[in-house]
């Protein structure tokens, strides 16, 4: 049975801010920004659903349910072809969210920013499958879902490892120059593209 892919309520926000959190806590990106893991899901939680929260205004977010209750699978995807609107008082919201990790936070927004691609585009920010849920398709069906409906406007997204690596390049990224950023720490990203 296909997975059906629905915009997220402005409700269920948060709980997709959570859900990236859970899924991406085994990541080392994750780590680097966070090293106290009994943080780090607290932490990054609240700030995916900063950004989440966000996505709406200038993009979309989509999700797929979990036949048991709660969210298996979100999409945050941001529409590079105009001005992106700012986060209301984001510098403090950071802030009180990152705590003594702040520098880290604003290391990777330096970092991102110094590398993001200029030409317009939507940028998958980030691919999120509840790790009960994994291996199952879900995270292609999402990218199907948008890719359909872009036509031919390129997309972007930053990898995290060689697994997401492969998946993302079964659904037609591929690797940008530069392919490998690197936070201050030397962990790294990997900056892909879709024409």
């Amino acid at each position: 049975m296909t997975p059906i892919v629905r915009p997220a309520a402005e409700a269920e926000l948060p709980a997709v801010g959570k859900l990236i959190a859970l899924s991406f806590d085994h990541l080392e990106q994750n780590a680097s920004l966070v090293p106290d893991p009994a943080a780090r899901l607290r932490v990054m939680g609240d700030f995916f659903t900063m950004l989440t929260v966000h996505a709406p205004l200038c993009g979309k977010v989509d999700v797929i349910d979990d036949p048991d209750g709660g969210l298996a699978a979100a999409a945050v995807w941001f529409d590079r072809t105009r001005e992106l609107p700012e986060i209301a008082d984001y510098d403090d919201r950071l802030a009180a969210l990152a705590g003594e990790w702040l520098p880290n936070f604003q290391a990777l927004d330096e970092v991102f920013d110094k590398n993001h691609p200029q030409d317009p585009h939507w940028h998958l920010a980030f691919l999120a499958v509840h790790p009960a849920h994994q291996s199952h398709g879900l995270g292609g069906t999402l990218m199907d879902s948008t890719h359909e409906d872009l036509g031919r406007i390129p997309a972007y997204l930053e990898a995290t490892n060689e697994d997401n690596i492969r998946l993302y390049r079964r659904y037609g990224y591929t690797d940008m120059t530069p392919f490998d950023i690197r936070l201050p720490d030397n962990t790294p990203f990997y900056r892909m593209w879709r024409a």
